[in-house]
């Protein structure tokens, strides 16, 4: 009897190494696919803001948390099972929709380059002079949400595809919920920044109401720097995309061309040779993505936007 019991704590004892390690390898596959979704979610994270520019300080969280539930149940009760069944029946589409994706991020970090240069507004949206009702807004944003949504859905299943089924939707859901959480709690802080700052700069020390006004005029800077490093990281990630993407499908100049020139920074600068490896393909994968979202920045104007606005003309 004894002896059987012991039989049977070693098989818990087991059973549990075995379910810590799972959860180990969930964890850091969970974690790895988040960073390689890192451009969309500094993008997701760079223009939500602007949907509660102009509210009532009070309804600015309910409306982010409105937002941030879409923004849940677009992935996990749309674009999870839609990437799960991709993924079972049919993966050989995987590298051409993210590949797809890949362009849209370099589109819109060349749209928003672009809108720097010429001076004119470019992204996500224009603001209005008087913003629309929530349940508008809410829905505006929900929907925006949904395209970087699938982006990172997308992106994250490609780096765990090896991944048992069952293991693949556990990562997926867990990078979902994590995104979403990282994402619009940071939202929250900035949109509630200057709020708290200006409560500071009404006390009565002298420090603590300087902090409350450096908290104020940061703002403006952070969402700024935001916005900069959102364009960076979309060109970067989509450039990236691109390369590994066209290596797969065959077309392996351009992937081994970088590959070279990242692997020579790297022999040629000993101590600081990894860094300056990962820059040299950095900028590599960010200058692709700058040149083919500049492309699709000519032909979405001389098509689509054209016709848009010859329509509104008429």
């Amino acid at each position: 009897m004894a002896g059987g019991l012991v039989a049977l704590l070693d098989d818990v004892a087991v059973l549990a190494r075995a379910a810590a390690a799972s959860v180990d390898d969930i964890g850091v596959a969970a974690g790895r696919a988040s960073v390689k979704a890192a451009g969309v979610v500094v993008d997701d994270a760079a223009v939500t803001p602007q949907y509660v520019r102009g509210l009532a300080a009070k309804r600015e969280l309910p409306i982010i948390r409105r937002i941030a539930i879409g923004s849940l149940r677009n992935k996990l009760l749309v674009l999870l099972p839609a990437v799960l069944l991709l993924s079972q029946f049919a993966d050989f589409l995987l590298t051409p929709i993210l590949m797809l994706g890949g362009c849209y991020l370099a589109y819109e970090g060349a749209e928003k380059v672009w809108g720097r240069i010429s001076g004119h507004s470019a992204g996500h949206g224009a603001e209005s002079e008087e913003p629309p009702d929530e349940d508008t807004i809410v829905s505006g944003a929900v929907r925006t949400d949904f395209i970087l949504s699938a982006e990172i859905m997308v992106i994250s299943l490609n780096e765990v595809i090896d991944q048992a089924f069952v293991a693949r939707a556990v990562i997926l859901a867990v990078v979902a919920v994590l995104i979403t959480l990282v994402v619009y709690g940071f939202v929250g802080v900035i949109v509630k920044m200057d709020d708290v700052g200006l409560a500071l700069a009404q006390k009565p020390g002298a420090a603590v109401a300087r902090f409350g006004r450096g908290l104020v005029s940061a703002m403006p800077k952070l969402l700024t720097v935001l916005t900069v490093v959102g364009t960076a990281a979309m060109l970067w990630v989509g450039g990236h995309i691109l390369l590994v993407g066209a290596d797969e499908l065959g077309w392996h100049h351009p992937y081994e061309l970088v590959h070279h020139l990242e692997e020579g920074a790297h022999d040629a600068l000993g101590a600081v040779g990894g860094v300056a490896g990962w820059l040299v393909n950095t900028l590599a994968s960010a200058l692709v993505g700058l040149v083919v979202g500049a492309l699709v920045v000519v032909v979405m104007t001389l098509t689509v936007h054209r016709r848009t606005g010859h329509t509104t003309a008429h």
